[in-house]
């Protein structure tokens, strides 16, 4: 490992580190805090789905964007400005009512999401760049492993000040603590520098679970495979449509209403879990926190299950059981299902979240985008 790769490999652990913290308390409790405000399914629907729908039509003109621009740098910028919008979340809380701010919370995300998605795709063409394939295993589970620790932390310690402080000011210590997060994890993305050659690009998944620039509350299980391609791509065309005449066109109709009906449920789980259930902040980060530590230690163990029963089988198991959260949320009439549902979720987005991806042909799913486990029940 020479002295650059070994300070590029450095800044990478301090970035996803603190991007845990961004994501275990400004970007976790957000749908929240407009659930305490009064925020109608609707409202919390545009806050969950609408940056999705702006990642989904910019993805394309993005990549093509990047291309013969330099990733390192526009992974920087891009952060920035992804990023200052966290500044503007931070001070919502003490500056407006609610009403108004039922409306600007949806709007500040959707406008996240312009550099936000040119982030997420700029991030996995330089990551692609700066981590020589020989090292990817170990830099890969470094920051998956930072970054259970950062979220999990983060996410208890969010919850822990919630129920502690008056509202609306502890909202305001979270988004803070979150801005905090975002301009760390920008700084160190700053410091990367370029590589004297560029690595091997190979067409698999780089197993990262940390997505910087996706507003998902939180994406923490999709494997972005195609999207340093979109970057890459040197005019050929990415749109392939004569794909959905052979089998993998019945694998993505059955990912369309796999998902299709999980969105369903995200702009009422917030709902659920703050009018109905009546838990407070604390619980709910509490239930968060044990939902992230299974599924990262149930990521970590489930090899040997893969080596010998195959990612296939894995696979339909962990979609048939991916019913097991909404099931026991529907179920639950106090903080103890919450719990258990956690719990049994974790463990099922562990078995799912690298099946899929195994199953997915390289460069086949290049704009391809999920909502967190946590909120895509």
């Amino acid at each position: 490992m020479t002295p650059g790769q070994h300070s590029n490999f450095a800044n990478l652990y301090a970035d996803v580190f603190f991007y845990g913290v961004l994501a275990g308390s400004a970007i976790a409790f957000l749908p929240v805090y407009a659930t305490h405000l009064g925020g109608t399914g609707f409202q919390i629907g545009l806050i969950t789905a609408g940056p999705a729908v702006i990642n989904l039509l910019v993805s394309l003109p993005a990549g093509h964007w990047l291309e013969g621009r330099p990733v390192i740098g526009a992974t920087f910028y891009s952060s920035i400005w992804h990023r200052a919008g966290y500044l503007l979340l931070a001070l919502l809380p003490l500056a407006l009512a609610a009403a108004p701010q039922l409306w600007i919370i949806p709007l500040v995300a959707l406008l996240m999401s312009l550099p936000g998605t040119v982030l997420a795709i700029a991030f996995n063409a330089m990551f692609a760049d700066v981590v020589p394939p020989e090292h990817r295993g170990l830099v890969v589970g470094r920051r998956n492993a930072l970054l259970a620790v950062s979220l999990t932390g983060s996410t208890l310690l969010s919850g822990w000040v919630l129920d502690r402080v008056i509202f609306p000011v502890n909202y305001e210590i979270v988004f803070g603590m979150g801005l905090a997060g975002a301009i760390a994890s920008s700084y160190f993305l700053g410091r990367i520098k370029a590589p004297a050659s560029l690595p091997l690009r190979v067409g698999r998944p780089l197993g990262e679970v940390s997505r910087p620039g996706w507003m998902r509350f939180i994406d923490s299980t999709r494997d972005a495979v195609g999207l340093r391609f979109l970057a890459r791509s040197s005019g050929q065309r990415l749109l392939r449509l004569d794909l959905l005449r052979g089998p993998f066109g019945v694998f993505l109709t059955a990912y369309f209403f796999f998902y299709l009906f999980q969105m369903m449920s995200v702009p009422i789980m917030p709902l659920m879990l703050v009018k109905e259930l009546r838990l407070t902040d604390g619980e709910i980060s509490l239930g968060n926190g044990v939902f992230y530590a299974v599924m990262t230690v149930g990521s970590m163990v489930l090899g040997r299950l893969t080596a010998r029963f195959g990612h296939k089988p894995l696979l339909a198991v962990g979609a048939v059981l991916y019913g097991v959260y909404p099931l026991l949320i529907s179920l639950a009439h106090d903080r103890w299902l919450f719990y258990a549902a956690s719990l049994g979720g974790g463990l099922v987005s562990a078995q799912i979240a690298g099946r899929a991806a195994r199953k997915i042909p390289a460069f086949s799913n290049p704009i391809a985008s999920r909502v967190s486990p946590r909120y895509a029940w």
